[in-house]
């Protein structure tokens, strides 16, 4: 055995995400089949199951010739351009690999990084025994250590390890490409974690009084060992190829956590000592001119970097102190969030035109409203980016910026020296601007300038915290605004919800939803007809979740003459709301409804994200 046992370091188990159930036990590999795969050996295979006829298999062989390549047999077979003479597929990879996994009696696996027992790997083999022997442990139970392989019958090591881990080993087929990937990057990960442990161990602080002690004493982090730069860099990169939304860095007692927000999904993706994670945050903050010393309060900061395709990505940074440490989350931006249209933001055919309508006229306030997370952001920067041409100036002041726009003048807020909303709305509006963007309207001086750029003949954008979105004019209302300079200056309100589409690669039709089921959730409205209703499935694409992205649900009241008389002299919430309805207002509910009719998502999904009709 090329490794010795050390320590392991903790992390989540769940299972693999496989396409098929594992049997019951390995099958014994006859001594005939024994060794690599081969690829004329494939080949006689593949023309036995009717995969490829003589033809082709005579063709291929007198293309490869006598000579033998470096390329795993699979690979090299991929790339001889076969179709697959039942399907009339292309031969690729992966379809090869499955049908070796059934030659074999293997389940076969694309691996899901979410799910493997990254910390434990170099405890099962090491990086040279794994690169020999093609092997790749990816879970680590109690009494079996599941490892992934692309030489199927090739197995005369798994009593070697079954001995050196003292578990029963369960084998499951990788492709060839697919398995030399991840070999390098979890190897790559688990050493550096193990390189920066003795760095965290330094800086290990397990309380909130040690936190404050740090802060005083000044003591140096080093940020910049490179076992914690590697970490840092392998997390931002794994994060965007997982499409997460944030990256949580938790202390615990024992253990830091991190979690990516997927889909509006928390995931646990590994654990790891509080001393690493503690280094972790430190290069983090260093990256985005925070203060690395102070621990005691929140510190906010941002970064820009570049996702794996090259395209410029922001994250915007908050710590914020705990009992156990420093915690951090890192929000990403998507880089393609100020170019996406009204279809791919989830607006329909009824709301879209209506948005565009709205947001094209010359003055008034439009507000967008819902909870923390509801995609307020999203629509907004994408709205305004289409609105800023040439022959318009843009200008926002916002808390905090959100994501740095070339075709914008953005303004941060700066509470330490009274710059707050309200002030930085006074100066906007000695800028010249044609459209303004308020990043929230929290008290009644930011309402009144707000309302004065209105009436002075400028397109005002903000965000309000309402349930839907009649329930933003009362908000207003509240403030201290008066009903007079409602009316006079609100053009519209867009309340709006994200839920989870169903994979589209997995759900299966859904004969329990049907019109009349959907036409009680609905009432008084009348959904059209057919319902294509779906439900989630679960597969490789979606980890098994049956849900692939997201989209919005929207409710937009559009204010005309006949609203507007509802709200003055006094707002009337219940008559405001009606005459929105019989002005084109759907409800969020409804609106998810028929997304749900379309087969995009599941009734349990809307239902949980929005309000009942009534408000």
């Amino acid at each position: 055995m090329a490794t010795a046992s050390r320590p392991a370091t903790p992390a989540p188990a769940p299972g693999p995400s496989t396409a098929a159930t594992a049997p019951a036990a390995r099958r014994p590999v006859p001594p005939a089949l024994a060794g690599r795969l081969d690829w004329r050996r494939l080949l006689a295979w593949m023309l036995e199951d009717g995969l490829i006829g003589p033809d082709d298999e005579a063709r291929t062989r007198q293309r490869f010739g006598a000579g033998d390549s470096a390329q795993p047999a699979l690979v090299r077979l991929a790339a001889a351009g076969l179709i697959d003479l039942r399907s009339g597929q292309p031969l690729e990879v992966e379809p090869l690999t499955q049908w070796v996994a059934g030659r074999a009696g293997l389940p076969y696996l694309r691996i899901d990084p979410l799910r493997v027992d990254v910390g434990r790997v170099s405890d099962v083999m090491s990086v040279s025994y794994a690169e020999r022997r093609q092997a790749l442990p990816i879970q680590v139970g109690l009494a079996e250590v599941t490892i992934a392989t692309c030489e199927p019958f090739d197995t005369a090591w798994v009593p070697e390890i079954e001995a050196h881990v003292r578990r029963s080993v369960r084998l499951v087929v990788v492709s060839p490409p697919e398995l030399r990937r991840y070999t390098t990057e979890f190897y790559t990960l688990s050493r550096s974690v193990r390189a920066a442990i003795k760095t965290g161990e330094q800086t290990s602080q397990s309380s909130f009084e040690q936190l404050v002690e740090l802060g005083r004493s000044n003591r140096p982090l080093d940020a910049n060992d490179q076992g914690v730069v590697q970490v840092v860099d392998w997390l931002w990169q794994y994060a965007f190829d997982q499409r997460a939304s944030d990256i949580h860095l938790e202390p615990r007692r024992e253990l830091g956590v991190i979690r990516f927000r997927i889909d509006g999904v928390m995931h646990t993706v590994y654990q790891l000592p509080p001393g690493v994670l503690n280094a972790m945050i430190a290069r983090v903050k260093l990256l985005g001119r925070m203060d690395v010393v102070e621990r005691r309060r929140p510190l906010d900061g941002r970064i820009k970097t570049r996702n794996p395709s090259g395209a410029e990505v922001e994250m915007r940074l908050s710590t914020l102190p705990t009992a156990f440490g420093e915690k951090m989350v890192m929000r990403i931006f998507d880089p393609d969030t100020a170019v996406k249209n009204l279809h791919s933001l989830g607006f329909g055919e009824h709301d879209g035109p209506r948005w565009e309508a709205l947001v094209g006229r010359a003055h008034g306030i439009v507000l967008v409203t819902g909870p923390t997370g509801s995609g307020k952001t999203t629509t907004l920067y994408a709205t305004l980016k289409r609105l800023a041409t040439e022959e318009v100036n843009v200008c926002t002041i916002e808390d905090p910026i959100e994501m740095i726009e070339p075709s914008f003048n953005q303004t941060q807020v700066q509470s330490a020296i009274d710059l707050n909303f309200a002030e930085g709305l006074r100066s906007l509006m000695r800028q010249d601007p044609d459209i303004i963007m308020v990043g929230e309207i929290r008290d009644l001086p930011t309402a009144e300038m707000a309302i004065q750029a209105a009436l002075t003949g400028h397109l005002v954008f903000s965000t309000l915290h309402t349930n839907d979105a009649v329930s933003a004019v009362t908000r207003l209302m509240d403030l201290g605004v008066p009903p007079y300079l409602i009316g006079a200056t609100l053009n519209g309100v867009l309340a709006q919800r994200l839920v989870r589409l169903l994979c589209t690669a997995c759900r299966a039709s859904d004969p329990s939803v049907t019109a009349a089921s959907l036409a009680q959730i609905s009432a008084p409205w009348t959904l059209p007809e057919p319902v294509s209703a779906y439900r989630p499935v679960g597969c490789l694409e979606c980890r098994m979740t049956g849900f692939r992205g997201r989209a919005g649900l929207y409710e937009l009241l559009v204010l005309e003459d006949a609203s507007r008389a509802f709200l003055q002299p006094q707002v009337q919430p219940d008559r405001l709301r009606e005459q929105g309805l019989r002005d084109g207002m759907r409800p969020l509910r409804l609106a998810g409804l028929l997304k749900v009719a379309q087969g995009l998502t599941t009734v349990d999904e809307v239902l949980r994200a929005t309000p009942s009709m009534g408000g």
